[in-house]
């Protein structure tokens, strides 16, 4: 029912910056929680960023605080996610993935996402 298109990856120097975005063909949720994992190789699934619908309420993991902002744009159904100072430990497959929002539900647990991503990559380089 819904496909979501991230885009915007790329190579990257340590030190450098790049906008994902994330395209939902559909809205299913009147009120959703939209994210973004990420994944290397050999490594779990980690969530990075989410962000809710009127865009009041975001969250971040701690080792991109202040580095990565999540927004998002409901009339276009996207949502970015912008990285500064990329860090080497930050190269990975990035997701999009959207749920609708349950109380007490922790952001960052994959299985609380019904939709995901194919993902884009994002090296980063030293």
């Amino acid at each position: 029912q819904v496909q979501l298109v991230e885009s915007g990856g790329g190579s990257v120097q340590a030190g450098g910056s790049l906008r994902l975005s994330c395209v939902a063909s559909a809205w299913l949720y009147s009120y959703r929680c939209m994210a973004w994992f990420r994944q290397a190789p050999g490594k779990e699934r980690e969530g990075v960023a989410s962000i809710y619908t009127g865009g009041s309420s975001t969250h971040y993991v701690d080792s991109v605080k202040g580095r990565f902002t999540i927004s998002q744009d409901n009339a276009k159904r996207t949502v970015y996610l912008q990285m500064n100072s990329l860090k080497p430990e930050a190269a990975a497959i990035y997701y999009c993935a959207t749920s609708r929002p349950i109380f007490g539900a922790d952001w960052t647990v994959e299985y609380n996402y019904a939709y995901w991503g194919q993902g884009t990559q994002v090296p980063v380089s030293s």
